[in-house]
């Protein structure tokens, strides 16, 4: 498969592509309001489980205590589902990928009460993490669940499955290896599911949109769509 950035030899052009690609950024930082629980538990728990952002490839066998396949979610909010894949599907590490300081704080603090060894977190931007610090052909999958709409036609550029970090995102898969998306607005699946089906290092699991994945629990925003009677679209995709 093709790099994800098709500047290899060209390090000015891909600079300048990288310097573009980031300034259309997928999330806005919003000044949500942290509780003292949430603070402590980044200071004192945060050493421990939030990985510094770096330019440099992780090594999961220096971060886990158990070598298992490792699997990136994006943004994963409060944390919810997260914490309880890791507990119910031990099989594999987990990494949690959010710029949300109380949601971070919050999943800290039930790795803590839960005593999870096997997920660790990243408090940066996931599209810069998946550039520097992911090896390619290294995720056994990749979790994004219920992603920033940006419902306005003109903010669709800034929704997170676009072209050029699918590409990106499925770079990143071993053979094998899995990218499970869920939203509950309709034209961004629709969407999503096109962009997906154009990158020809993926293949869809299903014909169209997936059935609910019977591991995956229900999140804040699962629960706020179903009392509103909106339906929620899944994907699943392999990399082929």
């Amino acid at each position: 498969m093709s790099a994800a950035i098709p500047f290899a030899e060209d390090d000015t052009a891909k600079n300048n592509f990288l310097s573009r690609r980031q300034a259309i950024r997928s999330y806005v930082l919003r000044a949500g309001r942290m509780t003292e629980a949430q603070k402590r538990a980044i200071e004192e728990l945060g050493p421990l489980h939030v990985l510094p952002f770096g330019e440099e490839l992780l090594k999961p066998s220096d971060i886990y205590p158990e070598s298992k396949p490792l699997v990136l979610e994006i943004g994963f909010g409060m944390g919810l589902a997260t914490w309880q894949i890791a507990l119910e599907r031990s099989e594999y590490n987990y990494l949690g990928v959010e710029v949300h300081g109380p949601g971070v704080g919050r999943l800290l603090m039930e790795i803590r009460d839960r005593s999870i060894s096997n997920l660790k977190i990243i408090q940066h931007d996931a599209v810069e993490v998946l550039e520097s610090m992911i090896s390619p052909d290294s995720l056994a999958g990749l979790h994004i669940f219920y992603p920033d709409p940006w419902p306005k036609k003109r903010h669709h550029k800034r929704r997170l499955l676009r072209p050029d970090l699918v590409e990106l995102m499925a770079s990143r898969l071993a053979l094998g290896g899995y990218l499970y998306f869920v939203t509950d607005i309709e034209d961004y699946a629709e969407q999503a599911l096109e962009t997906l089906q154009a990158c020809g290092s993926l293949k869809n699991a299903y014909e169209g949109f997936a059935p609910r994945i019977e591991w995956r629990p229900r999140t804040k925003f699962e629960g706020r769509a179903m009392v509103e009677s909106r339906p929620s679209f899944e994907l699943y995709f392999l990399r082929a």
